[in-house]
C-alpha cells in the first residue's frame, strides 16, 4: 500500500491496438471528419448570426447546439489525433481531468438543449398564438443559461468525487480518451459512490429528458394531425422529424453506454460507440438541420448572393 497516491503524473490510453501505418490512416480520416465538424457547425453559427430571419428561438437554441458539438469534439479529438501521429498513448493527469470535465459538461448540455428545443417545437405547434409570449427572449436566455450551468455543475460534482480517490499500479485506461467510467476502473479506492452518482446523473440527464420529449411529441403529433392545410402538416412534420432523428441517435447511444449493465465484453463495443459518437454525432446536427431545413438553405443562398453582389 506504500505505492498508493492520490496524484499521478499521467495515464496511458490503451485505445485500439493498431499498427503505426493504420494509426496514420486513421489520423487522416479523423482529421477530415474533425475539419468537417468545425466547418459544418461553424457554417450553422455563421448563418444564424448573419441572417436576421434566423434570429428566432429555434435557431437560437440550434446555435447553442452547434457550439456544444464543436466543444465536445474539440475536447477529445486533438489529443487523440496527436497520439495517433506521434504513436504515443500518454495523457497528463491534469489534461485527463480537464477532458473528463469537458466531456461530461458538453454531453449533459446537449441533452438539455435538445429537451429545450423539443419544448420550443411543442409551444410553436400546440400553442402558436401564444408562442411569442411564452418563448420570449428573456425565457430563451434563461433556458440556455440554465442548460450550461446545470451541465457544468453536474460535471464538477462527478470530477470532484473522482479526485478524492487514490491511485496505485499501472494507470492504463482502456479507452482512447479519458471517459470517466474507464478512468474509475484504474483507481484503488471504493468507487460505489461515483458509480451511484453516475447512474443518478444518467437517469436525470437521459431518462427524464427523453420522457419529457416523448410526451411533448405525442402532443405535437396530435396537433399536427389536426392541421387542416396539407402544406402546414408537411412543414410541421418535417421540422419535428429532423429533431427526432437527432434525439434518437444521441439518446440511443448515451443510454447504451451509461445505463446498460457493465461487462468485459461490452468494453470494446463502448469504445466503438464513443468513437462513432465523437466523430459523427457533431456532423449529424448540421446535416439534419441544414439539408432538411428550407429556412437554413434559403439563408445560405441569401448570404452567398450578398457576397457575390
Amino acid at each position: 500500500m506504500e505505492g498508493n497516491q492520490s496524484w499521478i503524473a499521467e495515464f496511458i490510453l490503451v485505445g485500439f491496438q493498431l499498427s503505426e501505418d493504420m494509426e496514420l490512416v486513421l489520423f487522416g480520416i479523423f482529421s477530415l471528419l474533425y475539419t468537417f465538424n468545425l466547418l459544418a457547425n461553424g457554417m450553422i453559427l455563421g448563418l444564424i448570426c448573419l441572417d436576421p430571419r434566423l434570429h428566432t428561438p429555434m435557431y437560437y437554441f440550434l446555435s447553442h447546439l452547434a457550439i456544444t458539438d464543436i466543444s465536445y469534439a474539440s475536447s477529445n479529438l486533438p489529443n487523440l489525433l496527436a497520439n495517433l501521429v506521434k504513436h504515443t498513448k500518454n495523457i497528463s493527469f491534469v489534461l485527463c481531468t480537464l477532458q473528463m470535465i469537458f466531456n461530461l459538461t458538453f454531453a449533459s448540455i446537449e441533452c438539455l438543449i435538445l429537451v429545450v428545443m423539443s419544448y420550443d417545437r411543442f409551444v410553436a405547434i400546440c400553442h402558436p398564438l401564444q408562442y411569442t409570449v411564452i418563448m420570449n427572449w428573456r425565457v430563451c436566455m434563461f433556458l440556455a443559461i440554465a442548460c450550461w450551468a446545470c451541465g457544468f455543475s453536474l460535471a464538477i460534482v462527478q470530477v470532484s468525487l473522482f479526485l478524492r480517490l487514490p491511485f496505485c499500479g499501472p494507470q492504463k485506461v482502456n479507452h482512447f480518451f479519458c471517459e470517466i467510467q474507464s478512468v474509475l476502473k484504474v483507481t484503488c479506492g471504493d468507487i460505489w459512490i461515483n458509480e451511484m452518482f453516475l447512474f443518478a446523473e444518467g437517469v436525470f440527464i437521459l431518462v427524464g429528458p427523453l420522457s419529457l420529449m416523448l410526451v411533448s411529441y405525442v402532443h405535437i403529433l396530435w396537433a399536427i394531425l389536426k392541421i387542416q392545410s396539407k402544406e402546414g402538416r408537411k412543414k410541421a412534420f418535417s421540422t419535428c422529424s429532423s429533431h427526432l432523428c437527432v434525439v434518437g441517435f444521441y439518446f440511443g447511444i448515451a443510454m447504451m453506454v451509461y445505463l446498460a449493465p457493465e461487462s468485459s465484453h461490452r468494453e470494446e463495443q463502448k469504445k466503438i460507440l464513443f468513437l462513432f459518437y465523437t466523430l459523427f454525432n457533431p456532423l449529424l446536427n448540421p446535416l439534419v438541420y441544414s439539408v432538411r431545413n428550407a429556412q437554413v438553405k434559403a439563408a445560405f443562398h441569401r448570404v452567398l448572393q450578398k457576397r457575390t453582389v
